[in-house]
This record gives structure tokens, C-alpha cells and sequence, in this order.
């Protein structure tokens, strides 16, 4: 999810755009000497490991055996099954700083560890190609563009991030977008409120009309409430619905520069090529790094509101190297398998940083809304 200020906006993006850029920049070289890992893993032989592979089940066995241990371990934000340079499944480490042999093994049961250093993991709420992902549309609106909650103002700060793809639901067609973007307040703070059932979801969201509810295209209501606080709940999913209104939204679902898309899902797989399209960097590609992985991620109980982290597993990694595949805003976007036409959905993406992006796997997602893809 994206956040800019009531005032002064022009000017936070522009310091936040030079942030993104230093970050970018200090990232570039950044790889443990536990083992040399390419950006994007070999396709030989990864495209037929997914989750069912028996190979990734005893992976995934001697990744979660592992994880409590690896997780106390100072810098260490998260763990993932992904591959090595022979294409072979290896346990990922996620770190915030190079930590190394000297605080990593180099081996597990057998499994070369491969440590990345991607930096804290935080919620990315907050382009591309020929199309504006930032503008208002004349409805009936496209998916995959600026959107969020009109009350997400507080502490001097508005928050938006990206209206992903359309669901049903008994009968009723939804937005499908990320829990912190359309329910992210949860606390009676910097504004007195917090989000609540049927509050205006509008398009483009708030940070892309001066921190303004004011002429936007308002297209759906809040119809769930938060699946992140207290971090301690039960569900492992970053994902909300608004249903939508008469008239606003396409109701084929098509989403900028996507199009239709399938009603049917895929599981992630190893080295998947997947794409998106999001409001800050618009349709952009990218290919599936690790599996099953257990992250902690950083999260506001409200706009520019206290800090506080949500552990999630059973997710999907995505290569994320400069934040060229996902960034702040693109929250809530929509992964899809990489295909011309009618690409089946694969995870809802919510967090990152410059090296690495998180994604829920649809089938969770679908499974704790009770909904289905609306789809060819």
C-alpha cells in the first residue's frame, strides 16, 4: 500500500521515488557466499516441481522443521523452498543483512541453504507500459488501478493501493484487493475511526488525488473487515472484499492491460513466469522464486499509524530485484500466469522489498472469502 501526506504531496512522492532508488541501488550485489544463486532459477526441469512434486514435499518437511529455529535467529525475516543452480530444491533464507556462514549453516538435512539478503518485508501499500494505472476512469472501471478506502487518512498521511480483480460471491460480484489496503485502519487513532462494513472503496485511491476523496469514482463498499490485527489471528492471508456498485465496475473483471482473464486457478510452481498489473509500476513480469515460504511482514494500524508484524506461511516468492516486478501502491494487485490470453490467477500479492515479492496463493485467498473467481 502507498501513504503521502494531505500536503505536500507532489514533494513525498518525489523524496519517496529517490528512496526507492538509493534502496535499489544499495541492494545491487547483495548475495550470501553460502551459495551462488541467479536472479531467476534455471527452467530445466523446475516448471514440472510444484507443490504436489514429491520432491518439494520433503523439502517443504525439512524447511518447516527448521523454520522456528532459523526465525530466532537475529536478521533472519524468512525462509522459502526454492532451487539451486543445478535446479535441485534448497532451503531460501531471508535476511535482512548478509549474516553468512558465520550465523547460517551452509547445509540442512542435506539441503544447501541459499541466504538473500532482501531487507525488512513490509506490506506495500502505498505505471508502465502506455496505459495509467493512476488516472480516473470512466466507468465501468478496469481493475488493476489506484484504489482503496476514502477514510484511510490519518497522522497527516493518506494511504491507497491497488484494486486487484473481481470475485463472486453469493450472487454478488466484489473487488477483490488486500486486507491493509481496504481495511487497514484498526485502531481509533490519528483520525477517531476505523474502517468498517460498507465504507466507499473508490478509484484512484487517495494518494493519487491530493490525499482528496473529492471527484473520484466511488465503486464499491467495504463488505470484510481486517485479517491482519492483532497479528496473533488465525487467518494467513492478506485479502478483503468491497462489493461493487451498479454500473462501476466491468463486469467481466478485465483488468488494465491483462484483459479477461480465467476463471480457474493454478498453484504456483518453481521458476512460474507470472505478470501483474498494479497502480504504481503497471503490468510488469517476473517468475516465481520460492515456495512455501514463512515470512514476517511489516504492517500500520493505520496510515502512518504504530508498527506491528504478521507472520505468515505457506506463501509465494516472486523475484522482485529493484522493485522492478512489485512496489509501494501495487498492494492488492493480482498474480496471473504469464499467457496472452484468459491467464488463470495464481496468488494475491501484498508485500516485498527491493529484492523479493510476497504473494498469498490464490487458493487460500478464494478459501477464507468464500469466493470464486469471476473469469472466462
Amino acid at each position: 500500500m502507498k501513504r503521502s501526506p494531505r500536503r505536500s504531496l507532489i514533494a513525498l512522492l518525489a523524496l519517496a521515488l529517490f528512496a526507492v532508488l538509493i534502496a535499489a541501488l544499495a541492494g545491487c550485489g547483495k548475495q550470501s557466499s553460502l551459495v551462488t544463486a541467479p536472479e531467476t532459477s534455471p527452467a530445466t526441469s523446475l516448471a514440472a516441481l510444484k507443490v504436489g512434486a514429491p520432491e518439494l514435499r520433503a523439502a517443504f518437511g525439512v524447511q518447516e522443521a527448521n523454520t522456528p529455529g532459523l526465525m530466532r535467529i537475529a536478521g533472519v525475516v524468512g525462509t522459502a523452498v526454492a532451487a539451486d543452480e543445478m535446479g535441485r530444491p534448497a532451503i531460501l533464507i531471508l535476511t535482512e543483512t548478509s549474516l553468512g556462514s558465520g550465523r547460517l549453516p551452509a547445509v540442512i538435512d542435506g539441503y544447501r541453504v541459499i541466504e538473500e539478503v532482501t531487507g525488512k518485508i513490509i506490506a506495500y501499500k502505498g505505471g508502465g507500459g502506455g496505459v495509467s494505472h493512476t488516472a480516473k476512469q470512466t466507468p465501468p472501471i478496469q481493475l488493476g488501478t489506484s484504489g482503496g478506502n476514502v477514510n484511510d487518512i490519518a497522522n497527516g498521511y493518506c494511504c491507497s493501493g491497488t484494486l486487484g480483480a473481481l470475485v463472486s460471491k453469493g450472487g454478488a460480484q466484489y473487488i477483490l484487493s488486500n486486507s491493509h489496503v481496504f481495511a487497514g485502519d484498526v485502531v481509533s487513532g490519528g483520525n477517531g475511526r476505523v474502517a468498517q462494513i460498507g465504507d466507499d472503496v473508490n478509484q484512484p485511491g487517495l494518494v493519487d488525488n491530493n490525499c482528496s476523496a473529492a471527484n473520484t469514482n466511488m465503486v464499491a463498499d467495504l463488505s470484510s473487515l481486517s485479517t491482519l490485527y492483532p497479528p496473533a489471528s488465525t487467518p494467513n492471508v492478506d485479502c478483503a472484499i468491497a462489493q461493487v456498485r451498479a454500473g462501476m465496475v466491468r463486469t467481466d473483471g478485465a483488468i488494465l492491460e491483462v484483459g479477461t482473464i480465467s476463471a480457474s486457478t493454478v498453484a504456483a510452481s518453481m521458476s512460474q513466469a507470472v505478470k501483474k498489473s498494479g497502480r504504481t509500476t503497471g503490468l510488469t513480469r517476473s517468475s516465481v522464486s520460492g515456495l512455501n515460504a514463512t515470512v514476517s511482514v511489516g504492517y500500520e494500524t493505520e496510515c502512518a499509524g504504530t508498527s506491528f508484524t504478521k507472520t505468515f506461511t505457506g506463501q509465494i516468492l516472486v523475484n522482485n530485484r529493484g522493485s522492478r516486478f512489485l512496489n509501494s501502491g501495487d498492494s492488492g494487485s493480482l498474480m496471473v500466469e504469464d499467457v496472452t490470453t484468459n491467464p488463470r490467477s495464481v496468488g494475491l500479492l501484498f508485500a516485498g522489498s527491493s529484492s523479493i515479492a510476497v504473494a498469498n496463493p490464490i487458493g487460500a485467498v478464494l478459501s477464507n472469502l468464500g469466493a470464486t473467481m469471476v473469469g472466462q
